[in-house]
């Protein structure tokens, strides 16, 4: 997994690439959870993930919750056809903010 950073105003937008599986949730939790504890909306454009197993899925879950506590937002932007189909077969979609 490689991730890019980018500000604009108040949103963080976060390109993450690659594959979201165990090995990198933690890394993946370090980029992101600071910038939903510094309450920024994040955006987490997954267009070039080619592949996110369940410890994925659960970064992106515990981040969304995280924000709703602070007020803020997660958004999920431009999402490669094999992560949509996780997040709908985990039914997320209703949970997580797709944008």
């Amino acid at each position: 997994m490689t991730y890019k950073v980018t500000e604009e105003g108040n949103i963080s937008t976060v390109f993450l690439q690659g594959e979201i599986d165990m090995d990198v949730t933690d890394k993946a939790k370090e980029v992101i959870m600071p910038l939903v504890e510094a309450k920024k909306e994040v955006h987490l454009n997954l267009k070039d993930v080619q592949y996110m197993d369940s410890s994925g899925i659960s970064v992106l879950i515990e981040s969304h919750q995280k924000a709703n506590e602070l007020g803020t937002k997660v958004i999920l932007k431009d999402i490669s056809k094999s992560v949509l189909k996780v997040i709908m077969m985990a039914k997320l979609e209703q949970v997580l903010n797709l944008g």
